[in-house]
Parts: structure tokens; sequence; C-alpha cells
């Protein structure tokens, strides 16, 4: 018996590939509806990169900076390892935007799929805030300063502003507490609210069907 037929004869993954497989796909789709697919392509490879320099990233304000060059100059195939993270993550926020857009000039934010919009709407902020929170932690001048303005930019959101920018810092300053709080929403909480985010997103397109252009 092969792998294969044991997983089938107590789950029946046959049967769900099939259905699966055969889902019947509207006429109108094209190409522009593979942005939400490419997205969702991006976010499984920084997923998988993002684990590899886990294991050899140190969140420390000391250590960062040249646990990064470790990985480039010194870990096998790390140059194109950190370099598939850097850049699926910039296409990421790309197609995440044409796909939100593709979504919204076809109407398909009309009910009944207006909580599939909203869901959609913040995957887009979370994607976002990935972007923010990852760029602090090569630590060097150009992510610093960028922190800087934007922990700055937080902190002048009404009424909330100061609280927020001082959860982000962690004190006065970008300094190991900083750090240390961007690693952990860049690597725990982001993924596991970006997971959950994202099964929901797809049973309501599963559910729901592929909305008919304007």
């Amino acid at each position: 018996m092969s792998v294969i037929d044991f997983l089938d004869e107590r789950f029946g993954i046959r049967k769900g590939a099939r259905e699966f497989a055969n889902h019947p796909v509207p006429d109108h789709v094209n190409w522009l509806y593979c942005f939400g697919g490419i997205t969702f392509l991006c976010f499984l490879i920084q997923a998988a990169t993002g684990v590899l320099l886990a294991f050899y990233y140190e969140p420390s304000t000391t250590t960062a900076y040249s646990s990064v060059l470790n990985i480039m100059d010194n870990v096998p195939f790390g140059v194109l390892v950190r370099s598939l993270h850097a850049w699926t993550a910039n296409i990421m926020i790309i197609m995440v935007v044409f796909h939100m857009l593709r979504v919204f000039f076809h109407g398909a934010y009309r009910p009944p799929r207006e909580l599939n919009w909203i869901t959609g709407v913040v995957l887009f902020f979370i994607t976002i805030t990935f972007g923010f929170s990852g760029y602090l932690l090569p630590m060097n001048q150009l992510s610093y300063w960028a922190t800087k303005v934007g922990t700055e930019i937080a902190g002048a959101i009404p009424l909330i502003g100061q609280y927020v920018q001082a959860f982000l810092l962690g004190g006065d300053k970008i300094g190991d507490a900083t750090l240390t709080r961007f690693y952990t929403i860049h690597v725990i909480i982001l993924p596991i609210t970006l997971s959950a985010l994202l099964v929901a997103h797809f049973l309501m397109v599963r559910k729901q069907g592929i909305a008919d252009p304007l």
C-alpha cells in the first residue's frame, strides 16, 4: 500500500482533490484574476525563506547587522534566500494592490461578498505591516531611519499616537526593545493572523464563487 492509498483510506484525499480540480471556473476569468494567487505564492515563499533566515538571524542591535552579513557571506545559498525574501516582499505588496484594484473595479465587493472584501482590506494592511516590521531587522542606517520616520508617523495618530509609538519603540528611542518587538510582530503575530484570515478569505471565495464583473 502506497502512502497516498494509506492517507486516502483514512481521509479521502482523492475525493477532495477531485472536487477541488473539478470546481467550475467562470468563462470571464482571465489573467487579471491571477494577482491574488501570485500574492499567496509570494507569502509562501516569504514563509519558507523567513524560516531559513531565522536560523541565523540574531535580533539584537549589536548583532543583527553582522548576522545578516554572515547570512550573505558565509551561509550556503544565503544570498539567494535573503534576496528571495526581500524581492518577494516587494512583489507581494505590488500584487496585493493590483488584486484589490481588480476586485474594486470589477465590483466584487458587492453583497454577498462584502465580508470577503473587508477581510481583503485587513490582509492588505497586514501585508504593509509585514513590510514595515521587516524593514528594521537588518538594523542598518536605511532601516534605522525608515523606522524612526515610521514610528514618528504612528506617534502623530490623534489620541492614541503616543501610546502606539511607545509600544513600538519599547522606550524613548530605537533600541533592543524596539528590535525585539518588531521581530516578534514580524515572525509570530503577523504570520498567525495572516494565515487565519487567508483561510477565511479562501473559504469565502470557495463558497461564494468568483464574482461576475460589472
